[in-house]
């Protein structure tokens, strides 16, 4: 994707995404209709829907040679990235939107051949816009993040993660987790993959730690951490691919070889 079409791009979501955290800000008070997913934990209201399709609507209309990747259904069916991909969470952490009505983000990634050209991550009732375009840095609204700092250490790092992770699991050795979370300096829980990878990004956290996220969860994350100097990969340090659930380490590269070597040993 040239510069000149990138930054349209950019400039067009970017209105998009301010239009959606408004119409939720409108309608945070009113009734909801809840639903579940997979488990009792999956949930998903109209809302959800709502602000997906809001966003399929203009991509067809503006885009239709694009293709969308997207939780709620209004998405196309993908074999492989080529051409233009939008991937989309329209409220992650939905659990939060619906019990606190707060700590949650719209996240959108878009990528051209496989490679992330754009990034947005919206913590809507904060009204904070994280974005990122490749090779452009990233911002925080309208101010740009520092890079990261290359000299900490895994002692005075903060980690987030899902204490679940800390419970005995079929995934990872709680004893190695419980451990880690022992080394660091503390650990954080927010609820939203999206606003975890935002806080890595601005240094608020060192990294963040999940076994399993989906496309959508953190397609607009990697590329904001990328244009600060974090490093995105699964918890064995490998690339992650952006059509596959994967577990996720995202983090300062400082502490990248540390934070891995303690998962590794605690993998199953």
């Amino acid at each position: 994707m040239d510069v000149i079409t990138r930054e349209i791009l950019f400039n067009r979501v970017r209105s998009w995404m301010l239009e959606a955290g408004s119409f939720i800000r409108h309608k945070i008070n009113d009734p909801l209709i809840i639903n579940t997913k997979s488990n009792p934990k999956d949930l998903v209201t109209e809302m959800d829907r709502k602000v997906e399709f809001f966003f399929a609507s203009k991509i067809k209309r503006h885009y239709p040679e694009h293709l969308l990747l997207s939780e709620e259904g209004y998405g196309d069916k993908l074999a492989d990235t080529s051409g233009t991909v939008w991937i989309i969470d329209p409220i992650d952490g939905t659990m939060n939107f619906i019990h606190q009505k707060q700590n949650f983000a719209i996240s959108i990634g878009i990528y051209e051949q496989g490679v992330g050209e754009i990034g947005f991550i919206y913590d809507v009732m904060r009204n904070n816009l994280f974005s990122a375009m490749r090779n452009n840095g990233a911002y925080k609204n309208d101010e740009r993040l520092p890079h990261l700092d290359n000299n900490k250490s895994i002692h005075d790092s903060i980690i987030c993660l899902n204490h679940y992770w800390l419970t005995e699991n079929q995934l990872v050795d709680e004893k190695v987790m419980q451990q880690l979370i022992k080394d660091v300096r503390g650990t954080r829980t927010y609820g939203s993959a999206a606003l975890e990878f935002a806080y890595v990004a601005e240094g608020a956290a060192e990294a963040y730690i999940t076994m399993g996220l989906e496309p959508w969860d953190y397609a607009a994350g990697k590329l904001i951490v990328q244009e600060v100097g974090g490093v995105t990969t699964n918890i064995m340090g490998d690339e992650v691919g952006m059509l596959d659930r994967t577990s996720i380490v995202t983090c300062n590269p400082s502490i990248q070889k540390t934070l891995i070597s303690y998962l590794m040993k605690a993998k199953k």
